[in-house]
């Protein structure tokens, strides 16, 4: 398990995405070399990905009644509750160590990137 997530990290690393393509990237995140920038650019794809959420969200929830929004609410909510007690679960296979930053950061951009096509799967499904 270790090394997969290990593994995955370092694809994250080497800026390939889902599809394969290279992503632009800019500063210490083009080429991290330290761990501290590396802990950086992890904390930067869950900012990315974070906001990216936020933003499809209020999509679907401005297609929404008060009573689908309550439910999406109450979804979201709970969904927060199990990716950030994942992440730290996840995370903390490297507790004490410098890395466990980066771990816990690309976990969070990943299951949040995750929750970002779901939802824009629920705007798709409604759209028709």
């Amino acid at each position: 398990m270790r090394r997969a997530l290990v593994f995955a990290c370092l694809l994250l690393l080497a800026g390939t995405s889902a599809t394969g393509q290279k992503r632009k990237k800019t500063g210490p995140c083009k080429d991290p070399q330290t761990q501290f920038e590396m802990n950086q650019c992890a904390g930067n794809a869950f900012k990315a990905a974070d906001a990216a959420l936020n933003q499809v969200y209020k999509r679907l929830a401005a297609m929404l009644d008060d009573n689908e929004k309550a439910q999406l609410k109450g979804a979201q909510t709970a969904w927060l509750t199990y990716r950030d007690s994942n992440c730290e679960f996840v995370a903390d296979q490297y507790k004490g160590g410098s890395m466990r930053p980066m771990i816990y950061g690309y976990c969070l951009a990943d299951v949040t990137k995750k929750r970002t096509s779901e939802l824009r799967t629920q705007i798709k499904e409604r759209s028709h």
